[in-house]
């Protein structure tokens, strides 16, 4: 399969020397690949690189060393700009800094009107988007009267709209309550799921992360893991070191491992864990 994101090389810092890179590099020497339709999650620590990482996909932040290509495209070709942020739309940890308009509609075709689509796909466009958030009947609404997890559906929606082939969301649920994060998580799922969009999901939560095919843990600007979740989480001295947490069920069975307990290592999830321990009880019995 081709890759739709590609980083060779990648170096990024925020203040240049005159080597071009400073001593605190965000970003170092970076190969990653990303596939189309694939469902990434990205952990660390905050100054890690995770937010650098994603403005890089899509152009709000260019290379210093080495190359981004979204869909083949160079990030550092100007003349490409707006191809590649047709393909790449971004949704940022506070949806009030994303929301323009006074009424829910207004704020969702906001993005597609910038793109020059014509009023009457705009109209579909934006009743799609709507529904395939949830948020369809709210569509009348001011945003300033929804939930934390309602405008941030809506933001969604606004990058929906206009059609990208992948979504990244930087911390989209960080200033949410549980119900809101459930909310925009089981959105972003779907719309991977169902539609095939790529999906860069920057979190620090592990109950988030689990739910994607793919985890990379970063460090000091560094890839230290990546892997399915299963793989990934199995190394909690790792994470542990760099300052991470693991799901608190993966915590549960390394600790239940210790006390002889015959369980496997890449447990995730608490129901995963219950169905294990109800086995070997009735095997006992």
């Amino acid at each position: 399969m081709k890759n739709f994101i590609e980083f060779d090389g990648v170096s990024f810092a925020y203040e240049e020397n005159e080597e071009g890179l400073t001593a605190e590099t965000v970003i170092e020497n970076m190969n990653l690949k990303i596939g189309k339709g694939d469902f990434v999650a990205v952990l660390g620590h905050n100054g890690c690189g995770k937010s650098t990482l994603a403005k890089l996909c899509n152009a709000i932040l260019v290379p210093q060393q080495g190359k981004v290509y979204i869909d083949g495209i160079d990030t550092a070709d100007e003349d490409r700009l707006y191809d590649i942020r047709q393909r790449v739309g971004m949704v940022f940890q506070n949806p009030d800094n994303q929301i323009v308009a006074t009424i829910v509609e207004d704020d969702v075709a906001f993005g597609p009107e910038n793109l020059g689509v014509e009023p009457s796909e705009i109209r579909k466009r934006v009743d799609e988007a709507l529904k395939n958030v949830g948020m369809y009947e709210f569509r009348s609404f001011e945003p300033h009267k929804l939930s934390g997890g309602q405008k941030q559906r809506v933001a969604i929606a606004g990058i929906i709209a206009m059609q990208p082939d992948c979504i990244v969301l930087d911390e989209p649920t960080a200033m949410l309550d549980p119900r809101g994060r459930r909310e925009v998580m089981a959105t972003v799922k779907r719309l991977n799921k169902e539609y095939g969009i790529t999906v860069i999901f920057i979190t620090h939560y592990m109950d988030e992360a689990v739910k994607a095919d793919r985890v990379i843990v970063m460090d000091k600007g560094k890839i230290v893991l990546d892997g399915k979740p299963k793989e990934v989480f199995v190394n909690i001295d790792t994470l542990k070191k760099i300052g991470l947490d693991v799901p608190e069920a993966t915590e549960l069975t390394h600790l239940l491992i210790e006390k002889g307990v015959n369980l496997p290592e890449d447990i995730l999830d608490i129901d995963e864990l219950y169905s294990y321990i109800i086995n070997l009880t009735e095997e006992k019995n």
